[in-house]
């Protein structure tokens, strides 16, 4: 019999809806039944591709004897972190305080006023692994509640008032927020990474891996040697390994070895977001054609599996099939062999298959051996090698694809739509992918059709329906991922977009003492207001509203978007310094605001076919660090608004293009050859474009 979750639209909750569990969705109905019934909650936070999650779902939750003791002793409450981040960041700042770690599923005792004052991750169903049993746990914490109250809620008054602590900004001796001292700042923070870096196998300290994704966004944003070295041999170690999908592209969650050769195999659609962004930009900094080929594959798999036909992007494909984790994915040698037939021998030696393989007796692909390296052993001449290759790759995801599928969770949220409009903007103006720009409209059109009510956004959706009130995240990356797309396409729409949230942010989400809170003025008030100032999974939503705020401080003059991007991450510098891959992002705001202005403004008709030619060379060139506008008109709103454009006319009637490095302007140029060359005394080198 189906409880209550089987009303939601979380994909993670209906997983539950069958549980004898008498669970409740995160809402005001729990709350007051465990008030009126004088019972603790216990939450249960998780997403639907969390494989533990999965797993404490059919050894707990599906039990019925343990089901009856938490009806009987708790309120029992699920939550879908992805749907509620707000929440889930709440709580699991409270485990780790109180245990020093933290994950999913995590389970949280809580008082019938929201404080926490029990906390722990996955439990087993019997006691192993130095953990406690989930009955013995739930036992403890009934025995807890009803004969020794006074201390239980001791407990969760003091947890709750170093909540708020950990929720203030960070202590230590601020940074100059303009970056006067940005190259002392750099340099400890890229001695700080080195320390840590894992130079046999990429990556950063030891198992397991996680894709490294602030660190590689900072150390590909540096001139030093040694930056790019460590930034490529990462990405090309995962490029290599088990956690990229060698067959079908995209990238896993995690590694749970050091060599990025087993990972746990849910593929979310931020990590794939990301590592669509740093790919691009390792192929714009080298020009090495295997970055470009990565990134590719990231696109060929968000169009394939996560694309959803209104426009959107789905959330992630769970690691599970079949019951087992990585089925899917994992291949024995006899399967190689039939599917791959008389390129099967060099297939499992490309791909490092053998009996019994690493993985539960199973084989994940991997790069173990290049193609044309692998062909004198077998007899084969380079070039036939890499021809049977492809031919047997192509066999092995065709049989691959025969098999039951992982699920999809097929919710669409704001905010991971918003970084991969920032990816497959990238893609476009740097790979010249069309397939990209044109994935990148249709998500910004989207989230604009569903997802957003004038200037207020909401951040999930599903089947037809938008709740939860929009998160700093959402507002964040969706205005930043504009800003990628309008620096490809230099439409006026985009900038006025990305301009309406910027004021959401400085309206609804400021905090006293500068920086941004997590949750909105509006949203549903929680035990703490949180607030996100460091990299996790996804960027800080303080970080990233603070570096939207200062492009849009540049583009526009507008000193209040500067000045509150600087007080955003003003507080952070010692920290920035020590920790660069929890703080990359704050250390980008940082370097933009103390890069010195580059600007083009173009003039023109946008339909006509002379501002057309003058965008055109402007894609080839665009680079996040030049802000750039497109005036149709004299009195064009969004130029009223960005003194950059005021005064700007056409010359002779033709569109005209205006290039200034800070705060001085060359002549204008008509001409698509002089605007090119405008554009290399700028500094501006030409991407390479149509790979896509």
């Amino acid at each position: 019999m189906a409880n209550r979750l089987a009303a939601s639209t979380s994909p993670y909750l209906l997983q539950h809806s069958d549980n004898p569990v008498d669970w409740y969705p995160w809402g005001r109905e729990a709350f007051e039944v465990a008030r009126r019934s004088d019972r603790p909650l216990l939450l249960s936070i998780g997403y639907a591709s969390c494989h533990w999650c999965h797993v404490m779902a059919h050894e707990s939750f599906e039990d019925e004897d343990v089901a009856a003791l938490m009806n009987e002793a708790f309120v029992c409450v699920k939550v879908d972190r992805e749907e509620r981040p707000d929440v889930d960041a709440v709580y699991m700042n409270a485990v780790q305080a109180m245990t020093g770690s933290g994950g999913w599923p995590l389970t949280v005792a809580v008082t019938p006023d929201g404080a926490p004052f029990f906390g722990g991750t996955y439990f087993p169903p019997r006691d192993r692994w130095g953990q406690p049993s989930f009955r013995r746990v739930l036992e403890g914490l009934r025995s807890a509640w009803q004969e020794r109250r006074d201390e239980v809620e001791a407990a969760a008054r003091d947890l709750g008032e170093q909540l708020r602590v950990l929720e203030a900004p960070l202590s230590g001796a601020p940074a100059d927020p303009r970056g006067r001292d940005d190259e002392r700042a750099g340099q400890r923070a890229l001695a700080a990474l080195a320390e840590s870096f894992d130079a046999e196998r990429g990556g950063f300290g030891a198992a397991p891996k996680f894709p490294p994704h602030g660190a590689l966004r900072f150390l590909l944003a540096r001139p030093e040697d040694d930056a790019l070295a460590m930034a490529t041999a990462t990405l090309d170690a995962m490029a290599a390994g088990g956690i990229h999908d060698q067959l079908g592209g995209g990238f896993a969650r995690y590694s749970v070895d050091a060599r990025w050769d087993v990972p746990h195999f849910e593929k979310m659609l931020y990590d794939n977001a990301q590592l669509l962004q740093r790919y691009v930009e390792a192929y714009r900094r080298t020009g090495e054609p295997r970055y470009a080929a990565v990134a590719e594959g990231i696109v060929d798999w968000i169009e394939r599996e996560l694309a959803a036909p209104e426009g959107a992007l789905y959330s992630s494909l769970d690691a599970d099939s079949e019951g087992e984790e990585g089925r899917f994915y994992s291949w024995s040698e006899r399967e190689v062999d039939a599917a791959a037939g008389e390129d099967a021998a060099l297939l499992k030696r490309v791909y490092g298959v053998r009996t019994p393989g690493p993985f539960e007796g199973r084989n994940v692909l991997r790069m173990a051996e290049a193609p044309e390296s692998a062909a004198p052993a077998l007899g084969l001449t380079p070039g036939e090698a890499a021809a049977r290759f492809e031919r047997g790759r192509t066999a092995l995801a065709a049989a691959r694809e025969r098999r039951p599928r992982p699920a999809l969770d097929d919710k669409v949220l704001t905010s991971w739509n918003g970084l991969a409009l920032s990816g497959l903007a990238d893609a476009a103006r740097v790979l010249g992918s069309e397939r990209a720009l044109a994935r990148a409209r249709a998500v910004a059109g989207f989230v604009r059709r569903e997802l957003a009510d004038g200037e207020r956004l909401l951040h999930a959706w599903r089947g037809g329906a938008a709740h939860v009130e929009g998160l700093l995240e959402d507002y964040a990356y969706l205005g930043l991922g504009l800003l990628a797309l309008h620096r490809v396409t230099l439409e006026p729409d985009l900038l006025a977009w990305a301009l309406e949230l910027a004021d959401a942010v400085r309206r609804d989400f400021a905090a006293p003492d500068g920086g941004f809170y997590s949750t909105s003025e509006r949203a549903e008030r929680l035990l703490v207001r949180p607030r996100s100032l460091a990299d996790a999974s996804v960027p800080s939503d303080n970080a990233a509203a603070a570096e939207l705020l200062a492009h849009l401080g540049r583009l526009t003059g507008d000193t209040a978007l500067t000045a509150a991007a600087e007080a955003a991450v003003a507080p952070l510098g010692a920290a920035m310094e020590r920790h660069p891959q929890a703080f990359a992002s704050a250390l980008a705001v940082r370097r933009t605001l103390a890069t010195p202005p580059r600007e083009v403004v173009l003039v023109g008709d946008p339909v006509a076919e002379d501002t057309a030619a003058l965008v055109a060379a402007w894609r080839r060139r665009a680079d996040p660090e030049v802000d750039a506008l497109l005036v149709t008109a004299p009195d064009d709103p969004l130029g009223r608004r960005c003194p950059l454009a005021q005064g700007r006319e056409r010359i002779g009637g033709r569109a005209t293009a205006y290039v200034c490095r800070a705060g001085a302007c060359r002549l204008p140029v008509t001409e698509v050859d002089a605007f090119e060359a405008e554009l290399d005394a700028l500094g501006l080198a030409a991407a390479v474009t149509g790979r896509a």
